[in-house]
């Protein structure tokens, strides 16, 4: 005999309980894609036997997977009686299983798996187009269905053109975005309005959810790439603070260099930060009280406040006149720059992060705009000694760290 399993999710994502070969669900940021895509996983596995592959392009560990968000909600819809959370896969009563595994650097293991019923893939957007190939046939159970949940990236993207532009049959395609979530959030409520107020055009791909087309004067264009990796051993990291100014995002995070490579591995960022939650936003970003972090030497008082009341190793960066041009010289010195999947807020402002251009003829001017740089400026303070004004600090790369 099945259970009966009552979950809430926002009436947009009916079409989930729904037999398609294809669910999709994209768009904005905020839109409780994720959480729903969860919930309905949850109440399925425990009412009947289903095989659940959850991927993404990019997962180098379990904690990177959707796991802990299932583990959560299971707690959270009181559906313990039901499960059993292990290391590295969820089980139900029903012996349904969740399996995580991530696709750029698991195809054999991916192209092996069999008797898949569901395949969520997270973060549909980063997915590659031979990540797509390799996992369509796979899940070739009959009855099978692939999900996708993902916010719209770049109109060339591959899961734009597959699942939007050019839908194959059997798919439900939804946009949904934050209007479509009666639990919308006011901390994400401060960063969307934040973005609407100081740049239109990034809060409509952002938030609204329509696609983006990356523009020639994109400065760091082809510089950087999303990955998923772990810091080695004995890494010498750089920690960087810019600080938000009345409604502006306050941003700490941590870098470190490697075979003339750069690696950004963690970011925390808050909009509207109080001054006494300056600690709890900083214990995000690991180690960050053993290391010396630099930061935006225009708050003096407040980098006193973090150092005399928190015990943080923190020091005001060097500025100086093109110090901002200087850093941006620098940063593009490096073979890559190679950005952790979950630093969402450092991969958006790569691709934004751009050249003035004349409105008039299209072309690009050597003016950097100031927007979509917080994350920007904090990795530049985080290489305050390597970034230098008038000469370029080269040990880095000669691996004299």
């Amino acid at each position: 005999m099945e259970n009966e399993i009552r979950i809430k999710c926002p009436p947009i994502f009916s079409p989930l309980s729904e037999a398609h070969r294809y669910k999709s669900f994209y768009g904005g940021r905020g839109g409780a894609k994720s959480w729903a895509f969860a919930r309905t996983l949850l109440a399925i596995a425990a009412t009947r036997k289903v095989r659940v592959l959850c991927t993404r392009e990019f997962q180098s560990s379990i904690a990177e997977s959707v796991h802990k968000l299932l583990s959560t909600q299971i707690e959270r819809l009181q559906l313990n009686p039901y499960y059993t959370i292990q290391k590295n896969s969820i089980v139900s009563t029903m012996g349904s299983e969740f399996l995580f595994k991530g696709l750029r650097f698991n195809v054999q293991e991916i192209k092996s798996l069999e008797d898949i019923d569901i395949a969520w893939v997270e973060e549909a957007q980063s997915t590659s187009e031979e990540s797509w190939k390799v996992l369509i046939p796979t899940i070739r159970k009959k009855d099978s269905e692939i999900w996708l949940s993902w916010n719209t990236g770049e109109v060339k993207d591959p899961t734009y053109q597959r699942f939007v532009v050019k839908p194959p049959p059997d798919c439900v395609s939804v946009k949904v975005g934050w209007q479509d979530n009666p639990y919308f959030p006011e901390v994400l409520m401060k960063e969307k309005d934040y973005l609407k107020r100081v740049d239109p055009d990034a809060y409509d791909n952002i938030w609204e959810g329509n696609p983006l087309s990356i523009s020639n004067s994109c400065i760091f264009k082809g510089k950087y790439v999303e990955a998923e990796f772990e810091a080695p051993e004995g890494t010498r990291f750089f920690y960087g603070a810019d600080w938000g100014f009345s409604n502006d995002p306050t941003v700490l995070l941590r870098s470190y260099i490697e075979d003339k490579k750069l690696f950004v591995d963690h970011c925390a960022y808050g909009v509207g930060v109080e001054l006494d939650e300056l600690p709890k936003l900083f214990e995000a970003v690991p180690e960050s009280k053993e290391w010396t972090i630099k930061a935006d030497n225009s708050r003096p008082e407040t980098i006193s406040y973090v150092r005399k009341k928190h015990g943080y190793k923190i020091e005001p960066a060097k500025k100086w006149s093109g110090s901002v041009e200087d850093g941006v010289s620098y940063l593009k010195k490096f073979e890559e720059i190679v950005v952790h999947a979950r630093c969402k807020h450092v991969l958006e402002e790569f691709k934004l992060y751009s050249y003035k251009q004349d409105t008039k003829t299209g072309e690009t001017l050597p003016i950097i705009l100031d927007k979509h740089n917080h994350c920007m400026d904090a990795l530049r303070y985080s290489l305050d000694g390597y970034i230098t004004g008038g000469k370029t600090n080269w040990s880095a790369f000669l691996g004299e760290q």
